[in-house]
């Protein structure tokens, strides 16, 4: 059997990064994009999402659509930033937590001695790979992948791997703990906290106050907006330095304007702190 035989159809969540891949290639086509992921054209077309789905009918829906892609974009740039900025400093550890269709093991410049562990479970992780040997993709840094669900040990699981909490690391969650009840991402956060010795580097993205009445009340069953369960905290900094973190919290209209992509339209509500959150172990 061929690769493309084998794949396992994306669902779940798991399908959503399909989704992020497929907004990752859309941007890539533009002339000024602010990011270039050469393999994401290739993860939405296995996933059946390329060429791109027509826009709903929906006015609504298609709003919704278009504020979705805007936030993926901004937040894909501003965690590239975080990770440069780690390596720059000295880390050499990656963890990418639920890593989904990630590419950045292969689409960034690494320093020699760079290990990036991609957690994920079995599936995505499988259907990655396929993907992966069909496009002969090389990786920049050693890229080692970690089966395991984030419900379960997966500190166990990537210490296994090779993971050095005795060295610093840089942590990413994105577009991930929206889908995880309030109770698992403070359980995520203190396994992560456990884990990462002075000068680790965290960069997360947490579901703005409100993201859930605006955009999943009425979502499509099995849509990633159904799938929704989290917003951030009140105050996000206060909540990471109790967690022995030293954050800075930006917004996505504040991030989307120092990149050249400015929000025309303003704010409907008072602007409270951000979801994107970039943070250092002091």
């Amino acid at each position: 059997m061929t690769d493309e035989q084998e794949r396992v159809k994306p669902s779940g969540v798991w399908a959503t990064a399909v989704g992020v891949a497929r907004v990752r290639a859309l941007e890539t086509e533009r002339e000024s994009a602010l990011f270039r992921d050469p393999l994401a054209q290739a993860f939405a077309t296995a996933g059946g999402l390329w060429p791109s789905s027509p826009p709903p009918d929906d006015e609504a829906a298609r709003r919704r659509r278009t504020a979705v892609s805007f936030s993926i974009v901004i937040r894909t740039k501003f965690l590239d930033d975080v990770l440069q900025q780690a390596s720059a400093s000295g880390v050499r550890q990656v963890v990418l937590l639920g890593a989904g269709m990630d590419s950045r093991a292969f689409r960034m410049d690494w320093l020699k001695g760079t290990r990036l562990f991609e957690v994920d479970t079995a599936a995505p992780l499988e259907f990655k790979a396929s993907v992966l040997r069909q496009e002969r993709a090389v990786a920049r840094c050693e890229r080692i992948t970690v089966a395991v669900d984030l419900r379960e040990d997966w500190p166990g699981a990537l210490a296994a791997a090779g993971h050095d909490p005795a060295l610093p690391t840089v942590w990413i969650a994105e577009g991930l703990l929206i889908y995880l009840p309030q109770d698992a991402v403070e359980l995520l956060l203190t396994r992560i906290s456990t884990q990462s010795a002075a000068g680790s580097r965290m960069g997360l993205t947490l579901g703005s106050r409100g993201v859930i009445e605006r955009f999943a009340a009425d979502a499509t069953p099995g849509s990633a907006a159904a799938m929704w369960v989290s917003e951030m905290p009140e105050d996000p900094v206060g909540w990471l330095a109790g967690h022995g973190w030293e954050a800075d919290s930006h917004t996505l209209r504040e991030r989307a304007a120092a990149y050249g992509r400015p929000i025309s339209t303003p704010p409907q509500r008072e602007e409270r702190p951000g979801g994107l959150i970039s943070a250092v172990r002091r």
